[in-house]
């Protein structure tokens, strides 16, 4: 005889079958694992209220659900985010480390700090919209009717996003040994106190955004300029070096540097490079936001 299942059961069964893509759509919008988790779980109490039998699409009605959560949560981030002490970097998920399994294909590509800061310049809508067309393989029909607008807007919205998205983030392949190279180049410059070795590895126009969100000593503004960096970079970690080690690590999907200051996890290095250059350093040490690293190291680097 065929086991039954429970309406309750077959419920849960539809929530869990899309629990991945749920996720990786709110931790994009929202960039925390922690509003992410919140959102998956209020689209989960929503589902269990609602007349599933009579629902002919659960992923929509879901992805739907969970991307209106979304923006409505993102619009209210936005005040307390203008707020935020100097720049603000999204909270960094390390893959070897915090999801489940069944997430790790949803959250394994375009998922880099760098990414999740351009998206943060975006209006929620244009973020939902460019999100669920250029990654999740929304329709613009589909999207139509979860913004509430036509679909010859949502062209629009779409096309203005990914503009944007594209000027600050090259869309070249950069290989896992090209970035790991420059990474390991970045701490033997800022081990050796090489300014001058650092700006070889900078682009003209490179960043150095740091994020301490006033919980931590960091730079209040966005450093520009390849000279600036690497007299700010080579600065400010010169005067603990003897106190330091510096271990690769997988971080949202790539390699990563975390810093270490007598054993105790400082901050999580990550850059934007077309391969050849470094564009953009992101060093997150807002303490509320330093990810869990047990499991996630790759070895140690620069010495």
């Amino acid at each position: 005889m065929e086991p039954t299942h429970s309406p309750n059961s077959r419920r849960l069964d539809a929530f869990e079958t899309h629990r991945g893509r749920l996720h990786g759509i709110a931790y994009r919008m929202l960039g925390s694992r922690a509003e992410a988790d919140d959102i998956v779980q209020e689209a989960w109490l929503r589902w269990d209220r609602a007349a599933t039998d009579e629902i002919r699409s659960p992923e929509a009605w879901l992805v739907t659900a969970t991307t209106r959560l979304c923006i409505d949560r993102l619009r209210e981030l936005r005040t307390e985010r203008e707020t935020y002490i100097g720049p603000w970097l999204p909270e960094p998920l390390s893959l070897a480390a915090a999801p489940p399994a069944d997430r790790a294909a949803e959250l394994a590509s375009d998922l880099s700090v760098a990414f999740l800061a351009v998206l943060e310049r975006l209006a929620p809508e244009e973020r939902a919209a460019f999100l669920l067309h250029d990654l999740f393989d929304s329709g613009y029909g589909d999207i139509a009717q979860i913004l509430g607008k036509s679909e010859a807007a949502c062209r629009q919205i779409v096309s203005r996003a990914r503009r944007r998205v594209r000027e600050d983030q090259p869309r070249v392949h950069v290989s896992a040994e090209a970035r790991t190279s420059l990474l390991n180049g970045l701490v033997t410059a800022l081990r050796a106190n090489d300014a001058a070795g650092l700006m070889n590895l900078l682009s003209v126009d490179a960043t150095w955004t740091s994020d301490g969100g006033g919980k931590a000593k960091a730079a209040k503004k966005i450093i520009h300029g390849a000279e600036h960096v690497a007299r700010f970079g080579t600065g400010v970690f010169h005067r603990y070096i003897d106190h330091l080690d510096f271990r690769l690590v997988a971080l949202n999907g790539e390699a990563a540097i975390a810093a270490f200051y007598d054993g105790h996890l400082l901050s999580v290095i990550s850059i934007l490079t077309d391969g050849h250059r470094i564009l953009g350093v992101y060093s997150i040490l807002n303490p509320d936001k330093l990810p869990p690293v047990t499991g996630a190291f790759a070895g140690t680097s620069g010495g």
